[in-house]
């Protein structure tokens, strides 16, 4: 709680008691004439102004600068109008319970606030560096790349970089929501803003603060408040237009029913009601707040949203695109069959992967790691890339091919007979002198958890999910059928990507949105052109970052799942809001116009429904 809540708190307690001493003297005090009224509307005004100067300075002062319809001015002339009726103990009671409900919002407010700014409390204050054998803190911005930071246990990594010394565990929550430690030795990557928790590590550092991930997090924290949700649009639209419109109507009912009916402090006193219950602070705080505390929910999960209005939009989608390559699978090939064909499996890939040797392809990497011997260069002559087909080498001076079916039709090499491939990849045919020796199946590993997470985003509402990939219909489709993926778009070149993007932009309905996941290599065409663009695992990645709306700091395709829930319940909080005090507020001011609702009905209207709202905007804050 800050100081100035404190003070406030404290001036609504003094009020408080003064206006219950109050109460108790009223009833006490029974003067002739008009001394009573004198007595009770001076004795009361001690609690009426104790909790309310500032609403009706503040009032004043809007009006003075022609802001005249705010919370402010409603407040303000509905207890001076009961002041003016005689109703001063309800004056009070009204500006009292009306200063209770601001504070409430307030802390409500503020921690959630906090609870962002603790979860985001990752900024480092200093980097270790050695100088002449002593360590010395100095502030991150002045590390160069190339220079060797030393990072104790507890302290924070304060610049993206290489382990070249030491193995530790860190703590990546802060980044990633993930509460396992990650194990770090020499050689791996380690992210500004992790914990160190035990070991000391020497990082040689890789990326200026300015353009480290700490620093890339809290610019995409900071922005997202600028880039509003069309509900916050409407509600400040409508908040505009809101106020003014009520308080004609209030005058309405103080004017119009004496003209015919007579009894005008009756309805003047009604008029009071309708206009304590029409302050729109429900409306107002709490919808900007469900957006803010969504974000901050999802950042919390290890989940960037550079705006209120891309969780929006992603909480309205239907379509669902992923590009497979590095998405939904791994990104790295393995071999996952050898059919040997007269020779032993081990002979098979021996010959491959001298085949393969010089060759520089991820297919070329996933074979020479499956072979376990080593390659003699001395053994190997007369390499040649065949292109479109595959490879020609010479081993211990024989002839050997590695490529696809069309290398050896050209060389009149039968397969007849030979063991066929049962699994669903690149194959690669290998013969010996003219002589076919058999084939590899080399296939993309499918990620961890996506299937269950293309089942998650489908049980939350997700209705065609779509796969982009340039690989061979035949093994997009075995993907597809794994993975339950609805519609295949298979064999497509980068810029065939974006044409399909777009064609299901103009098919989809007007009301739904379409979000396509991407690992931001080669993405990011695709990312800007999509409703909502997400990036996966792309802290690393500049252009990434900057054209997608969404950033997955890891590599955890169950993050997309989180997003789209995380959204939902968004968009389903903010709509939850408005209905509910809208309704309120309507049902009472109708009520009070007709006299079946007294002020007491009216604070709850207005302050009992904005901190009910508030405290349900919260709940946006768990993922």
């Amino acid at each position: 709680m800050s100081k100035k809540q404190k003070k406030m708190l404290i001036r609504i307690i003094v009020a408080l008691v003064v206006f219950i001493a109050c109460e108790i003297a009223e009833k006490l005090i029974h003067l002739n004439g008009v001394w009573d009224t004198v007595v009770k509307a001076a004795m009361f005004a001690v609690p009426y102004l104790m909790a309310g100067y500032d609403v009706l300075l503040k009032a004043i002062k809007n009006i003075s600068k022609g802001h005249v319809f705010d919370e402010n001015f409603l407040m303000a002339v509905a207890t001076v109008g009961a002041y003016g009726t005689g109703e001063f103990g309800e004056a009070a009671a009204v500006m009292l319970f009306y200063q209770v409900g601001e504070w409430f919002q307030k802390y409500a407010v503020n921690r959630s606030r906090a609870s962002i700014t603790d979860l985001m409390n990752i900024m480092p204050e200093y980097a270790n560096i050695e100088k002449d054998g002593q360590i010395v803190q100095v502030e991150p911005e002045t590390v160069a790349i190339g220079d060797i930071i030393i990072v104790q246990p507890g302290e924070k990594v304060p610049l993206d970089g290489t382990v070249i010394e030491g193995e530790t565990f860190v703590d990546t929550a802060a980044l990633t929501g993930e509460s396992v430690p990650r194990k770090l030795s020499v050689g791996d990557e380690v992210l500004s803003g992790v914990i160190n928790q035990n070991g000391v590590i020497r990082v040689k550092v890789s990326k200026e603060f300015d353009d480290s991930t700490v620093s890339k997090i809290l610019e995409l924290v900071e922005n997202a408040s600028t880039r509003k949700a069309q509900y916050e649009q409407f509600i400040t639209r409508f908040a505009k237009y809101y106020t003014p419109i009520v308080c004609f109507l209030a005058l309405a009912v103080a004017i119009i029913p004496p003209i015919f009916v007579g009894e005008f402090g009756k309805w003047f006193h009604r008029a009071l009601i309708f206009l304590v219950v029409s302050c729109p602070c429900a409306l107002v705080i709490s919808i900007p707040l469900s957006f803010f505390s969504g974000i901050g929910g999802a950042s919390k999960a290890g989940i960037l949203v550079k705006g209120s209005n891309y969780l929006e939009l992603l909480g309205k989608a239907k379509i669902a695109v992923f590009d497979k390559t590095g998405t939904l699978t791994k990104g790295v090939f393995k071999v996952v069959e050898t059919c040997a064909n007269g020779i032993s499996e081990d002979d098979l890939l021996e010959l491959a992967a001298y085949g393969e040797y010089y060759s520089n392809h991820p297919i070329a990497a996933s074979i020479k790691a499956a072979y376990k011997g080593t390659v003699q260069i001395d053994r190997l002559d007369g390499y040649e890339e065949i292109s479109g087909m595959g490879i020609k080498v010479l081993k211990d001076g024989k002839e050997v091919l590695v490529g696809n079916k069309k290398l050896l039709d050209s060389r009149k090499i039968s397969m007849a007979g030979a063991k066929q491939p049962s699994k669903v990849g690149t194959v690669l045919f290998v013969a010996e002198n003219g002589a076919y020796k058999g084939c590899i199946t080399i296939a993309d590993e499918i990620k961890d958890g996506v299937k269950d997470a293309i089942a998650s985003i489908k049980k939350c509402g997700i209705d065609n999910v779509v796969m982009l990939t340039g690989d061979k219909k035949e093994v997009a489709d075995s993907v597809a059928k794994e993975l339950g993926i609805d519609t295949v778009c298979a064999e497509l070149m980068p810029g065939d990507k974006v044409d399909k993007v777009e064609q299901l932009l103009r098919e989809k309905d007007e009301d739904s949105t379409l979000i396509f996941t991407g690992d931001g290599i080669n993405d990011a065409p695709v990312l800007m052109r999509a409703d909502v663009g997400i990036a996966m695992g792309a802290m690393g990645q500049d252009a990434a970052i900057e054209a997608a709306d969404i950033v997955l700091i890891d590599d955890d395709p169950g993050k997309i799942a989180v997003a789209y829930a995380i959204a939902r319940k968004t968009v389903r909080i903010v709509q939850q809001n408005i209905v509910f005090a809208l309704a309120v507020k309507i049902i009472v001011m109708v009520l009070g116009a007709l006299g079946f609702a007294n002020m007491w009905a009216a604070v709850f209207a207005d302050v009992g429904v904005a901190f009910l709202a508030i405290i349900n905007a919260t709940r946006a804050l768990k993922p």
